[in-house]
C-alpha cells in the first residue's frame, strides 16, 4: 500500500498506479488527475484507494486536486473512496502544526485503518 501526504502524494500515487503488486493507495490532501497533461495514467482496475482532504483547502480543493479525486472516483466507484472534511486547512493531520484538526484527523485514521483491514 502506497501512502502520501500533500507533496508526497505525487510519488505515492504514481507508484500505486504503475508498480505491479500495489495493493492500495492512501492519498492525503492532494491528488493527481488520471487524464490530461499531469496524468500518471488511468486508474488500475483492481486498486482500492482513499483520498482525504478538506473541502475548502486552498491547495486541495481550489487548485484541482479535488476535481482529480472526483475523476478517479467516477472511473472506479467500487474501489476508490473520497472523503472531504469541513474546513480550509492544509496539512490538517499534522499535530505539530497550527492547521491540525484533531476531530478530522481521527476520522482520517479510522477510515484509513478500515481500508487497510479490508485489503488485509
Amino acid at each position: 500500500v502506497y501512502a502520501g501526504i500533500s507533496l508526497g502524494v505525487g510519488a505515492a500515487q504514481e507508484l500505486a498506479q504503475t508498480r505491479p503488486g500495489a495493493r492500495g493507495a492512501l492519498l492525503y490532501e492532494a491528488c493527481l488527475p488520471i487524464s490530461g497533461e499531469l496524468a500518471v495514467g488511468p486508474w488500475p482496475a483492481a486498486l482500492p484507494a482513499q483520498i482525504h482532504g478538506m473541502d475548502a483547502d486552498p491547495f486541495f480543493a481550489l487548485e484541482g486536486d479535488l476535481d482529480a479525486a472526483r475523476e478517479i472516483v467516477a472511473a472506479s466507484p467500487e474501489l476508490v473512496e473520497l472523503f472531504t472534511y469541513p474546513g480550509d486547512r492544509h496539512l490538517f493531520t499534522d499535530a505539530s502544526l497550527p492547521s491540525y484538526d484533531a476531530e478530522a484527523t481521527a476520522l482520517v485514521v479510522e477510515r484509513s485503518l478500515d481500508l487497510l483491514h479490508r485489503i488485509g
